[in-house]
């Protein structure tokens, strides 16, 4: 773990880092700049190579430490796009939350037992109006001794190689959509819209009451962390800006109103934009005011919706998913937000490799999108058919496009 240590401390040490860092600022302020890339939602169950993932720790806290540095490493040395490496360890808070009083009960099948991609079908368990008091208001507590121990221990393998700070919750993937369709079903859901709206309208009320309850305890126990800093943002890039205050050498508590949040309903995809607002962006919107800079959607098609999107006042970042019309998309945006763009990953799911199509698929998005203000997110990558190497070529590729 030391030595994995050593390897992140000499990383973080280069000058790239910084001159990435501004990119980003300068992306984030909405100034002209190239596109930047970055890549998450790994298969890393598929992406091992001469060992660099293989855990030798024993322990499991410390088989969580060596995994995590073992990626980070391997991202850097294999496809790092415009990542950014800080200088310091992360230990987190410990913190237990009792959640919204429902669980999800599903029938799930797998093609690959060694991937977390799986389908589901949800049971049913917001069936009648009287089902919506199933959704608690969750308690939040902080274990302080926890923190201190797991503070502690890292120091004490670290310490003198980088420095450790104790962080608080410096994201939060807003969702509300995620949730209720995975408690009501998905057609159901769907069909009640139009059929019982009143219904939708006190679950996701009562819902977003409940993250409220949660986000108000977080407040109250500082365990808030600013996140203008290499802190994925929504379903996007980094949060690195100068319109909202630097993360502190000490990270003491923060305010919302100081750091990026997100909402997103992915669930809408094929939803009008007047009941996207109606069902989903009204309530969501009284989430996204709380916070000083906001990041809106995911994988829904977002390209028709940018009007009403626009009634919230501090959005800055849109995600544009493989299914938008990009034109349209560039003819509503324009220079006004941040395009979170997010390429197709099935190009990785063919059973022979097709670079080009990568490089064409990439290119046609980015002579629509010229001038724009672009960021290139490539997520939810399930597959590449246990042929690393694919990752690897796409995000040179994908960095030769943008013009780094």
């Amino acid at each position: 773990m030391r030595g994995l240590a050593e390897q992140k401390a000499a990383i973080a040490a280069e000058p790239i880092n910084g001159e990435r860092a501004e990119l980003w600022r300068r992306l984030n302020r909405l100034e002209p700049t190239r596109p930047l890339v970055w890549i998450n939602e790994i298969c890393w169950n598929e992406m091992d190579y001469e060992d660099e993932l293989t855990l030798v720790t024993t322990d499991p806290w410390a088989r969580g430490q060596e995994l995590g540095l073992r990626r980070m490493l391997y991202q850097w040395r294999h496809l790092p796009g415009d990542m950014v490496v800080d200088d310091y360890m992360s230990s987190p808070h410990v913190a237990h939350s009792t959640g919204f009083g429902i669980s999800e009960k599903a029938y799930i099948v797998r093609t690959d037992e060694t991937s977390g991609t799986v389908s589901r079908q949800f049971h049913p368990q917001l069936v009648e109006p009287g089902d919506i008091e199933k959704i608690r208001m969750p308690e939040v507590t902080y274990d302080a001794d926890a923190t201190q121990d797991s503070y502690e221990r890292m120091c004490g393998i670290y310490g003198d190689i980088l420095p450790v700070r104790v962080v608080g919750r410096k994201n939060w993937w807003f969702a509300p959509w995620d949730l209720l369709i995975r408690w009501w079903g998905v057609e159901d859901a769907m069909m009640d819209l139009a059929v019982r709206p009143d219904m939708v309208h006190k679950a996701m009320a009562r819902l977003v009451d409940a993250y409220m309850c949660e986000l108000d305890q977080i407040i109250e126990l500082d365990m808030l962390t600013l996140n203008n800093d290499n802190t994925r943002i929504g379903s996007g890039g980094y949060g690195y800006i100068d319109e909202l205050p630097e993360p502190t050498a000490d990270y003491g508590p923060a305010r919302t109103q100081d750091m990026w949040g997100c909402a997103t309903a992915q669930i809408f995809s094929e939803v009008s934009p007047e009941m996207h607002w109606e069902f989903a962006l009204q309530y969501e919107a009284k989430w996204l005011e709380r916070w000083g800079l906001t990041y809106y959607g995911c994988c829904e098609p977002l390209d028709l919706k940018v009007e009403i999107l626009r009634r919230v006042p501090n959005l800055r970042k849109l995600s544009m998913s493989a299914w938008i019309d990009a034109e349209r998309a560039v003819a509503n945006v324009g220079t006004d937000y941040v395009m979170s763009r997010k390429p197709n990953p099935a190009v990785f799911a063919t059973d022979e490799w097709q670079p080009d199509v990568a490089r064409r698929e990439l290119i046609e998005f980015l002579e629509v999108a010229e001038g724009c203000r672009v960021e290139l997110i490539l997520k939810d990558i399930s597959t590449v058919r246990y042929d690393p190497e694919r990752l690897w070529d796409w995000e040179g590729i994908a960095m030769e496009v943008a013009g780094a």
